[in-house]
C-alpha cells in the first residue's frame, strides 16, 4: 500500500477536471492520496465546490476570495455568503485569499479585502489560506495584526529559510507544491529542506503548479507523490516519513476526518 497524502490545496473543482474527474480520483486513490482540500476563488465557486464535497466524503473546501477573482466582489455584502458557506461541514477553512503584486488590483484594495478575511478567519476560529506573490512583508505585517488562533498555510510558498522561519514562529505552515522539483528554486528548496517538518503541507495547486517535466501540462492531484518524492529527498528522509509528517499537519491545521 501507498502512504496516505492529503493535497492540501488543489482547484479540483476547475473545468479542467469536468471530463475525468472521476477517472482521476481513483488514480489518486491507487497512488494513496486519501483527502484534498479545494480553495475558494469567488463566491460563486463556493456552492460549486460544496456540491462536489457533499458527493464526495474525502473531499473538502475553503471559502474565500482568491486575489485574481477580487474584481467580483464590492463592499461587504460577500461576507454574510461566506459565512454560510463556512458554516458547511465539510468547509475547514476561509481563503483562499491574500496578496499578489502581479496583478493590477491596487495592494490598498488587495489589503482591505484581506483584512476583511482576516477578521472572518479571527470570528469563525477557523484556519487562513494564504496566496502571496511578492508580498510577504506587506502579508507578515497583517498577520501580526490579526492573530489567529487556528493559523493557516502559506499556500505555494516561494521564499527564504528567514521568511519560512516567520510564518512558522506565528503560527503558519508552509504550502509545498511542485515548485521544488525545479532545480532553478534554490531558496524555497533550501527553505523546504530546513524548516522543522511540522511546518509543511503537500499541495498540488492543480490544475496548475506543474511539476519539471510536465510543463505545459495540466497538473493533476494524481501527482502529489512526486512533490512528497521531491520533499523526501531534499530533506534526506523517506517518502513514508514525508507522508507521516505531513498528512499529521493537515488533519492538525484544517479537521480533516481520519
Amino acid at each position: 500500500m501507498p502512504p496516505e497524502l492529503i493535497d492540501s490545496h488543489c482547484h479540483f473543482d476547475f473545468e479542467a477536471f469536468d471530463e475525468d474527474r472521476e477517472d482521476i480520483w481513483s488514480r489518486c486513490r491507487s497512488a494513496g492520496v486519501r483527502q484534498l482540500l479545494i480553495p475558494g476563488t469567488e463566491p460563486e465557486q463556493w456552492a460549486r465546490a460544496q456540491g462536489l464535497c457533499e458527493a464526495m466524503p474525502d473531499w473538502y473546501f475553503a471559502a474565500g476570495i482568491h486575489p485574481w477573482w477580487q474584481y467580483k466582489v464590492r463592499g461587504k455584502e460577500w461576507l454574510d455568503a461566506c459565512r454560510r458557506a463556512l458554516s458547511h461541514s465539510h468547509c475547514l477553512a476561509v481563503g483562499e485569499c491574500g496578496l499578489d503584486k502581479f496583478i493590477d488590483t491596487p495592494m490598498a484594495e488587495q489589503e482591505a479585502l484581506l483584512e476583511q478575511h482576516l477578521q472572518l478567519a479571527y470570528e469563525q476560529r477557523l484556519p487562513i489560506v494564504l496566496h502571496c506573490v511578492k508580498a510577504h512583508n506587506e502579508l507578515i505585517r497583517w498577520l501580526k495584526r490579526y492573530p489567529l488562533e487556528r493559523g493557516g498555510v502559506i499556500h505555494a510558498f516561494s521564499g527564504s529559510v528567514d521568511i519560512a522561519e516567520t510564518y512558522w514562529q506565528m503560527g503558519f505552515r508552509l504550502g509545498v507544491g511542485g515548485t521544488i522539483t525545479y532545480e532553478r528554486a534554490k531558496k524555497t528548496r533550501e527553505a523546504v529542506s530546513r524548516i522543522p517538518a511540522e511546518a509543511l503541507l503537500l499541495e498540488t495547486d492543480a490544475p496548475d503548479m506543474p511539476l519539471c517535466g510536465r510543463q505545459g501540462e495540466r497538473n493533476s492531484p494524481e501527482y502529489l507523490p512526486d512533490v512528497a518524492r521531491g520533499l523526501a529527498e531534499l530533506r534526506g528522509v523517506t517518502i513514508e516519513e514525508i507522508a507521516a509528517i505531513t498528512t499529521a499537519n493537515a488533519q492538525l491545521l484544517f479537521g480533516f476526518q481520519h
